[in-house]
């Protein structure tokens, strides 16, 4: 009888500590990359891709209470080597903030890389603008040789480091706040 005691309160103690982790597996916020598309034009290969934004409800709090948000997409075009790590052919970073002005009722999405910026009527559609690439060059063609397999690699980062100072140590440990993407990898398309 002791014995099936102490499985019952071992599972019942396993059971509460696994519970937070699997509800947090249920809930997914961050970013995905959903598809890649490589295409040659002239002498650049340029990339279209399709992203998938999810901010959680803290996020959108803050996002809500006139706090910013950022994201920089990392874009890496890869030699394939079989006996060292891939090298790296070329590489390009684009910047995006978003932000939420409750003066105007409006969502702004700045493209830190060419200065624009643009205005939403609703969250959808600023997140609609910065989760679609069309046509980016990345990578000149005259690098490449036939032979040769590439890759091209993106990723998307949540910048904590650019939120209010009193917002960060809060966002190291809380898992709403992990708004970022793992690497995801496409083979080159010539």
């Amino acid at each position: 009888m002791p014995c099936s005691v102490s499985i019952n309160v071992l599972f019942f103690i396993s059971f509460l500590f696994c519970s937070p982790v699997l509800s947090a597996a249920t809930e997914s916020y961050g970013a995905e990359v959903k598809s890649v598309v490589t295409a040659l034009k002239g002498e650049q290969y340029v990339l279209s891709a399709n992203i998938n934004y999810r901010l959680s409800p803290k996020a959108m709090e803050a996002l809500q209470n006139g706090v910013a948000l950022f994201w920089t997409v990392h874009i890496k075009s890869q030699l394939v080597r079989d006996f060292l790590w891939n090298k790296t052919l070329a590489e390009k970073h684009l910047h995006y903030q978003l932000q939420y002005h409750a003066l105007l009722n409006m969502y702004r999405v700045s493209h830190k890389d060419t200065q624009a910026d643009y205005n939403f009527v609703s969250l959808a559609s600023a997140l609609d603008s910065i989760s679609t690439l069309n046509d980016l060059p990345f990578l000149d063609a005259k690098i490449l040789k036939p032979a040769q397999h590439q890759v091209v690699a993106l990723k998307i980062d949540f910048d904590n480091e650019a939120l209010p100072l009193p917002l960060r140590p809060i966002t190291y440990f809380n898992q709403q706040w992990y708004l970022s993407s793992a690497w995801t990898v496409w083979p080159l398309t010539k």
